[in-house]
């Protein structure tokens, strides 16, 4: 048993996290503002306090506290909002994470993961990307992320053992179904069920690498029961590119209805694919994805019908 501070657990990768804590009889401590989140999302049983990571008086709140680990996986993640209102996005992604590593260091908490992303390394070449290739940022949301890796890195010198992962397109069951501007299963999947049509913005052979989101959990377990006292960046990927159309096909198909899609404007940093090599997380941790394609849309998509909009 331990206890936890996971932000964001009134999102979905963050409740996701909390309940696996939860379930294996952890005591867990969240922060969430519920700008995209659901109060009800969090998983009974989990201390909760309402505000921002960025605000000192929250932060304040968890000095009392002795985590065993911070999992900070809350922030806005969408790289359109980031253009719309890039202070927040800043503060968000990136005052948070400097806010977080201050108290970690204050209260003694030895480790920190950080709920990077992909988007890190903006353009890339049609290969399996690993950590060691170069990072090129293509949207506001993508250099926060950057710099709050930087951050962890230079707090790792003061004792931290600090660990970013680098998730690809996370998706499953529990995901925002509202949310239009995040998520890219969770757009189309949505737009199938409530209108019957998909409007895609950008190339159908745009292309991403989906990764389930129990397997985006265990990686985070994974990240926090590993040795040493340094500082680590890994991919949570499958290796796999999915094409924009591939992905649509397939919900559709599951779905077996008459869905009418349409290819019309473009989302501003919006890379045109991507796809990650994790040898890294596998050699040194252990950690592989289990969950492929078609069984984790089947599931999300049978969770979902059931959901009103």
């Amino acid at each position: 048993m331990g206890t936890f501070l996971v932000t964001g657990a009134a999102g979905f990768i963050g409740s996701c996290l909390a309940h696996k804590l939860i379930k294996e009889k952890n005591e867990v401590v969240t922060i969430d503002n519920l700008s995209t989140g659901f109060k009800d999302a969090i998983p009974d049983g989990v201390i909760f306090y309402e505000g921002n990571c960025h605000d000192n008086s929250i932060i304040e709140k968890m000095e009392p506290y002795k985590f065993d680990a911070i999992f900070h996986v809350a922030g806005q993640s969408s790289g359109e909002i980031s253009f719309e209102d890039p202070v927040y996005d800043l503060q968000s992604n990136t005052q948070s994470t400097l806010q977080l590593l201050k108290l970690a260091l204050k209260i003694k908490c030895k480790k920190f993961i950080y709920a990077s992303t992909m988007s890190v390394y903006g353009v890339q070449p049609d290969r399996p990307i690993s950590e060691i290739d170069e990072v090129r940022p293509v949207s506001m949301y993508a250099v926060g992320k950057l710099a709050s890796e930087h951050y962890l890195r230079i707090f790792q010198q003061y004792g931290l053992q600090t660990t970013s992962l680098r998730l690809f397109n996370v998706y499953g069951e529990g995901q925002n179904l509202l949310n239009l501007k995040q998520g890219m299963v969770s757009i189309y999947l949505a737009q199938a069920l409530k209108n019957k049509h998909i409007l895609v913005k950008g190339s159908p052979e745009r292309y991403r690498d989906l990764i389930h989101i129990d397997d985006a959990v265990n990686a985070f377990i994974y990240a926090y029961n590993r040795d040493g006292n340094d500082d680590k960046i890994y991919n949570v990927s499958t290796r796999e590119k999915t094409t924009v159309v591939c992905l649509i096909e397939k919900i559709i198909n599951i779905l077996n209805e008459n869905i009418s899609v349409e290819y019309s404007g473009s989302t501003p940093g919006d890379q045109f694919g991507i796809y990650g090599d994790f040898s890294k997380m596998k050699s040194e941790l252990g950690w592989s994805p289990e969950v492929n394609l078609n069984e984790g849309l089947n599931r999300m998509i049978n969770w979902a019908k059931g959901k009103k909009f």
